[in-house]
């Protein structure tokens, strides 16, 4: 004969064994869509689900500016802003007539950023406060320039340095803080 020790353990060894059973076949049967509601069901998951949200980094209007301004935008972090000059610590000098006097301007707004943009003609970068870096093309190779706090570079064809290409040159991205 079995003792009671072992026939109490033996009885709740098996009692939790057809407890679980029995939890897995509810939720099994909860969980799986009901025959003709499987189309309903997932209509209705998909409508209830937000989109994501997915940043891409993309400059805000940049299509209205570029009809507005002539100024192609493309990416950034939110840190340099296309800015009316008064305000601006970034000026983008051109020979290209623009909006405002031959010229664009920005605000860098943090210690770190970046805008990709598309500038012709470029001849001159302005400092108003803030060390920066800028991308520009020339003849078809790219070139970096350093711009101090309150300082200026001339480029392409302002930059009439012995052995300066004084090429046009295009301004692709500017950064601060890199």
């Amino acid at each position: 004969m079995i003792s009671r020790a072992r026939r109490a353990l033996l009885v709740g060894v098996v009692g939790t064994a057809i407890t679980v059973a029995g939890a897995v076949t509810v939720a099994t049967a909860q969980a799986a869509p009901q025959a003709g509601d499987s189309a309903a069901h997932a209509e209705g998951a998909a409508s209830d689900t937000p989109p994501f949200a997915v940043e891409d980094f993309a400059y805000p209007n940049a299509a209205k500016i570029l009809q507005d301004k002539g100024l192609e935008l493309g990416r950034g972090d939110g840190h340099i802003l296309l800015s009316n000059c008064e305000d601006a610590n970034i000026v983008v000098r051109t020979k290209e007539a623009v909006h405002d006097s031959f010229r664009y301007c920005f605000k860098a707004t943090g210690k770190k950023g970046y805008l990709t943009l598309k500038v012709n003609q470029v001849f001159s970068l302005d400092s108003e406060g803030t060390a920066f870096q800028a991308t520009i093309t020339s003849d078809e190779k790219k070139q970096n320039v350093s711009v101090e706090k309150d300082g200026w570079k001339p480029v392409g064809t302002g930059d009439q340095r012995p052995g300066a290409s004084g090429k046009p040159a295009v301004l692709i991205e500017l950064r601060v803080g890199q």
